[in-house]
Parts: C-alpha cells; sequence; structure tokens
C-alpha cells in the first residue's frame, strides 16, 4: 500500500538522521525525495477520473422535497464512495457538482421560465462570455424588479451554496425559491454587477428594485452603490444582504452612502441567536439581524420569510411616507402581515 511505503520511508529518514556520521545518507536521501511525485505516487491505486455525466448515470435524483437521493437505496449523496481514495472521491463530488449546476441552468429556464442573456451584449465570437438569467419583464415591468447576486466561487447563477444542493436540498441551496416568490463573469464579480447594472437594471421600467445579495454578493452591491450611488438611491428601494462580507471601511463608502444604507439595506448574518435577533455591529452601514444559523450557507434559505417581510414593509412605509423598522417589520409574528410581496 502506498500509506505504508510513505510510512517506511518516514522511519528510514529518521533512523538514518539518528546515526553517527549519517549526514551524507541524510543528503543522499533527501534528495531521492525530492524526486518522487508524491501526486502521481497517490495516483498509483486511484481508478480512472471518468465520471458520468447525468444525474440517471450517477444513479441519483431529487424527490418530492427537493432532496438529493440515490434511486436504489433512497439515501443522501455519499462523498466518501471509494475508502482511501480521498482525491478521486473529490472529482467526484466535483462532477457531480458541475451537473447540478446544470440541473439549476434547467430550473432557471423550465421551472422559472427565465431566459440566458450573454454578457458583454455586443462580445465578439471568440471573447470571453459570462450571462445572466432574465424573467421575460424584467426589462419592461413598470412594478417591480427583484435582482439576485450569489457569493464567488463554485457557486454559479440560481445558486447559493451547491454544498447545500447536494446534501441538503434544492431549496435551501439555490435562488429558486426567491425566483418563484418574486415572480437573477466578465472579470471581477464587482464589474459584473456594474455591467448588468449599466445595460439592464438601468434600463427597466421598474419603479420599484429590490435586491438580494449574499455573502460577496453584498460587496459587489455597496460597490455598485458607491459607483452609481445617484441612480440606485433613485431606484433601489430596499436591500436584503444574507451573510455580507462587504466593507463600507475598505470600500471607501461616504458618507451619504452610509446613511443611505442604514435606511435602506438589511444584513441577515450568521449568528447563534434566533431568527431576525437585532444585533451589534461596529460599523455605520446596515442594520444586522440573525440569519437564524450558524452557517454561512444557509443564511439566505433561513431568512426568506424575514427577506421578504422586509421588501413588504418597505412598500408600505413608501405608500404612508412613514421609514419602515427594519426590527418591526422582520419579527415572525408579523408574517401573515408582510408576506404579500
Amino acid at each position: 500500500m502506498v500509506v505504508n511505503a510513505y510510512g517506511y520511508i518516514i522511519l528510514i529518514l529518521w533512523i538514518t538522521m539518528a546515526q553517527p556520521g549519517g549526514q551524507e545518507k541524510t543528503t543522499a536521501l533527501k534528495d531521492l525525495l525530492s524526486r518522487i511525485d508524491l501526486d502521481e505516487l497517490m495516483k498509483k491505486d486511484e481508478p480512472p477520473l471518468y465520471f458520468p455525466r447525468t444525474l440517471e448515470e450517477f444513479e441519483y435524483a431529487f424527490n418530492d422535497q427537493g432532496q438529493l437521493r440515490h434511486i436504489k437505496t433512497g439515501e443522501p449523496f455519499v462523498f466518501n464512495y471509494r475508502e482511501d481514495l480521498h482525491r478521486w472521491n473529490q472529482k467526484r463530488y466535483e462532477a457531480l457538482g458541475e451537473i447540478i449546476t446544470q440541473h439549476v441552468y434547467e430550473l432557471l429556464e423550465k421551472k422559472c421560465n427565465m431566459t440566458k442573456e450573454i454578457l458583454p451584449v455586443d462580445a465578439s465570437e471568440d471573447e470571453p462570455k459570462s450571462f445572466i438569467y432574465l424573467s421575460k419583464d424584467a426589462l419592461n415591468n413598470p412594478d417591480k424588479l427583484l435582482v439576485l447576486i450569489q457569493g464567488r466561487g463554485v457557486v454559479r447563477a440560481g445558486q447559493w451554496a451547491r454544498r447545500l444542493i447536494i446534501n441538503e436540498d434544492i431549496d435551501s441551496g439555490s435562488q429558486i425559491p426567491f425566483i418563484s416568490r418574486a415572480a437573477e463573469k466578465n472579470s471581477t464579480p464587482e464589474e459584473h454587477v456594474l455591467y448588468v447594472w449599466d445595460n439592464f437594471i438601468s434600463k427597466s421600467a421598474a419603479k420599484n428594485v429590490f435586491f438580494i445579495a449574499h455573502s460577496y454578493g453584498g460587496l459587489s452591491f455597496v460597490e455598485l452603490m458607491i459607483k452609481r450611488e445617484a441612480q440606485v438611491k433613485s431606484r433601489v428601494q430596499a436591500v436584503a444582504m444574507t451573510d455580507s462580507v462587504h466593507n463600507v471601511w475598505h470600500q471607501e463608502a461616504g458618507k451619504s452612502t452610509l446613511e443611505w444604507m442604514q435606511e435602506h439595506c438589511c444584513n441577515w448574518v450568521s449568528s447563534t441567536e434566533p431568527l431576525d435577533t437585532p444585533l451589534e455591529t461596529m460599523l455605520p452601514d446596515c442594520p444586522r439581524i440573525s440569519a437564524g444559523t450558524e452557517r454561512h450557507e444557509l443564511t439566505s434559505w433561513r431568512s426568506f420569510h424575514s427577506i421578504f417581510k422586509f421588501f413588504t414593509a418597505t412598500l408600505e412605509a413608501q405608500n404612508s411616507d412613514t421609514k419602515p423598522s427594519t426590527s418591526v417589520t422582520t419579527r415572525s409574528s408579523n408574517r401573515n402581515k408582510h408576506e404579500e410581496f
């Protein structure tokens, strides 16, 4: 076994170093070890990295509760499919993750009736491209527009956390429930959001724009606010952040931006406190409220009802010319009153 051989080398190295006059032997052994490709050594007994290309071939499917289950055993996804082959198991997991991404894209198009828009809009054939998904009336609905921004990393459009989709269920890990309820890289995520604002959101007919921004998405929104402050103030009614990683000091947000965020933004953060519990903050940007979970990737899903109550209360306050109070509008007892959004 590879593990035994590796352990044997370490043992020999220790013995050699302990012997009188062993310096030359140690140097020679170090030279030998430097020539060993440990990655290749790990591959020696590893199966080929060929994996299924569909959920069906993986023998997995989503059940009625949106949970990924093995079609024969009914068991959740098993990461350690092959013992002592962590690298192979990781590659298998990543292969499944890519299939999940395509599955979510299909849901965006078929279940949510959204269309893919290639970015940049004037891209040449050989130019690197990205894309966003738009609802049919995203640019001409005169009433409301909801924009969803995921974090960075392996997650793509329509997802909050791939790990949740695989290990929990598709509702908690994807943006599908948010899209259904509201009826979402060119280079950096910040530039991507700015581009989408300039070419799509700012040209839409909606007079009430709302944002839900998770993790790095919150940072991207703050950058948008800094770069397009006047436009954002005139169009955006409320911003719900979930465990946002923005930092108004590092991003050099001005006083007027901070004042606007205090009135129009709310950040549901990972915490041991019950859902909607107000939390202290050292930054003068926006209220921080518990998402009712310590898991970063679950903050969006756990805050689902509270976010839409926040949006509804904002609209009600706008119509009555009063300022919404986040600490009041997010209480669970007000759920029925504030779920019209």
